[in-house]
């Protein structure tokens, strides 16, 4: 049980910045019912018919499907792309945008995660660094032209018993290959990164005008520590969020809360709100 003084802490770390770092991991989605993919056991409970040919996380989140199985590759990532459009972002993503919006220069998010929910929640698109790409835009496989653009158009029909896609899958409108997403997958040497890289840019830019943020990392893992590594690299005070290791090297200017992001932005928000921060 995480004590009323870790939210009273977290929330005085907030009511004195001048900007809020968001950085945000698989555990972030959690509460909206995604899943995390942690380990092939958890993966093939959501992909069985991966699960009896043996393909892996790994194995089927890597771009050569594209080239050699397409409708097995846009079975996978269509079943996400719709997912993530079915599941709307938990209450959680309201309060950060809530509590951000209060503070001189707002917020900027930082995350791996692929779904576009924190732009669903009101985040603007220029508030947000999508390090590990979007699901919801598209490229071609060979990466011609370098062309990135909306996957919006383009609805995936799945047949989830089999985990392949029904329909035509996208195609590039420069050279009719096949499209895919423009996430950044292992072994990936064809992600177009320039839409990333401009949000970079951005989030660089925004750091340069904060004096006094403070970090609050959500749901961010050790396996792959992309998330983690950019959170404490930012040498600010740190709020940590997360079920399995919250762990931090006691201090004063860091709050570690073994909780899951919903619950423990709830308490922050509660605790802001007897602050008179609101």
């Amino acid at each position: 049980m995480t004590s009323n003084y870790r939210f009273i802490k977290a929330a005085q770390l907030i009511s004195h910045a001048d900007g809020l770092i968001i950085a945000a991991g698989a555990g972030m989605g959690v509460d909206s019912g995604l899943p995390d993919f942690r380990g092939n056991a958890g993966f093939w409970r959501h992909y069985p018919a991966l699960k009896k040919t043996g393909i892996g996380f790994q194995d089927i989140a890597s771009p050569e499907h594209f080239w050699d199985a397409p409708h097995l590759a846009w079975g996978f990532y269509g079943h996400r792309l719709n997912l993530y459009r079915q599941t709307p972002p938990h209450r959680g993503f309201q309060l950060l945008h809530e509590i951000a919006a209060k503070l001189p220069h707002n917020a900027f998010v930082y995350t791996s995660n692929v779904d576009g929910h924190f732009q669903r929640a009101g985040f603007d698109e220029n508030q947000v660094h999508e390090c590990h790409g979007s699901i919801n835009h598209l490229q071609c496989i060979d990466a011609c032209e370098q062309q990135i653009w909306s996957a919006q158009l383009f609805t995936p029909i799945v047949d989830e018993e089999s985990c392949l896609l029904t329909n035509r899958p996208p195609a590039c409108p420069v050279c009719g290959r096949v499209a895919r997403p423009n996430v950044l997958m292992f072994n990936d040497v064809g992600w177009v990164s320039g839409r990333s890289d401009r949000q970079r840019e951005q989030l660089d830019a925004w750091l340069q005008k904060v004096s006094r943020p403070v970090v609050i990392e959500l749901g961010a893992g050790t396996a792959i520590p992309t998330v983690r590594i950019f959170a404490e690299r930012q040498h600010r005070p740190l709020i940590r969020i997360n079920t399995r290791d919250a762990h931090l090297t006691p201090s004063t200017h860091h709050v570690s809360l073994q909780m899951s992001a919903r619950e423990a932005l709830n308490a922050i928000h509660l605790a802001l709100v007897e602050q008179d921060f609101f």
